[in-house]
């Protein structure tokens, strides 16, 4: 049985998805299984697999569209892995992702997941100079990483609940616990975040990794008609899990994560810049949202 698992949610772009699969096909390491679970209906996909000839791959359809959190689910239970990357699938790997990857977690036993190096490229997969986004998660927010270290416990959870600076789909899980924990139902937008403080409470730790870079994050420019139609699901729905999980670090007994959660300060400046857009487009309903997600939330 193979060691690596690449799960691939698949919904959108056709080409981007085949650059995707031929990044992971491409590895330097080549113990690894693929499992491509396709949420859409584009008609020329499944040919294109069967095409591959590759046993590696396995592909399958799902007989109605599940949708990002059902989909995401789907993949931790057909994983088999001791170890589960759920990449994006407009993602790219570097060629030696896996290589770099399996060294990491071999001399570290047991570690529940990797945050390996990562470059951003936009859409046309050109690598980012640095966006508002991903400048404020670098300099505001990941913990300033040379080479590599080890993190868990109550300051990685405060870490990542001031400010989600991780880049979930370059991860590496550990299977076991993937599996046994998985994403929660009642999240569509916060649940990569809800997941790693999930397994952190459960004890896991993590291994962040800069000294090379492996994984390539793709970053689309997002019109502002497209922000505002998710502004107001998205903000309500930061504002339930903030709440719950800081009542759950008080209850662990983590002060530094529970303060981290009631002010939630980058979800709050990304609520802020996104406000502009709505006044501008009109949307008075948005903008009462993202107002109130950014000048009230952590007061209580």
């Amino acid at each position: 049985m193979v060691t690596f698992d690449f799960m691939l949610p698949y919904y959108g772009d056709v080409q981007l998805m085949q650059d995707a699969v031929r990044s992971v096909l491409a590895q330097t390491d080549r113990d690894f299984r693929l499992v491509v679970i396709d949420d859409g209906k584009e008609p020329d996909v499944p040919g294109w697999f069967a095409a591959l000839g590759d046993d590696r791959v396995h592909y399958t359809r799902n007989e109605q569209n599940l949708g990002i959190t059902k989909n995401f689910q789907k993949c931790v239970q057909l994983s088999e892995a001791d170890h589960v990357v759920i990449m994006g699938c407009d993602d790219v790997l570097h060629p030696h992702y896996l290589e770099t990857v399996r060294a990491i977690v071999e001399a570290h036993p047991g570690i529940g997941m990797v945050q390996p190096g990562v470059e951003v490229i936009d859409g046309t997969g050109q690598v980012s100079q640095g966006g508002l986004a991903d400048t404020t998660k670098k300099r505001l927010y990941a913990p300033q990483v040379k080479g590599r270290r080890l993190m868990g416990g109550e300051e990685l959870a405060a870490s990542v609940l001031r400010g989600n600076w991780l880049y979930f789909p370059s991860i590496a899980w550990r299977g076991e616990v993937l599996r046994k924990v998985n994403f929660r139902d009642d999240y569509s937008v916060i649940q990569d975040l809800a997941l790693v403080v999930d397994l952190l409470e459960g004890g896991e730790q993590m291994v962040i990794d800069n000294s090379t870079t492996v994984f390539q994050y793709r970053r689309h420019a997002v019109s502002e008609s497209s922000v505002q139609a998710f502004s107001g699901t998205r903000f309500a729905e930061a504002e339930r899990y903030f709440s719950a999980v800081a009542a759950r670090m008080d209850a662990r007994g983590w002060p530094k994560a529970a303060r981290a959660a009631r002010f939630h300060s980058a979800s709050r400046l990304h609520a802020l810049t996104m406000l502009p857009g709505a006044l501008r487009s009109g949307n008075k309903a948005g903008a009462r949202t993202l107002a109130k997600h950014a000048f009230t939330s952590g007061q209580n």
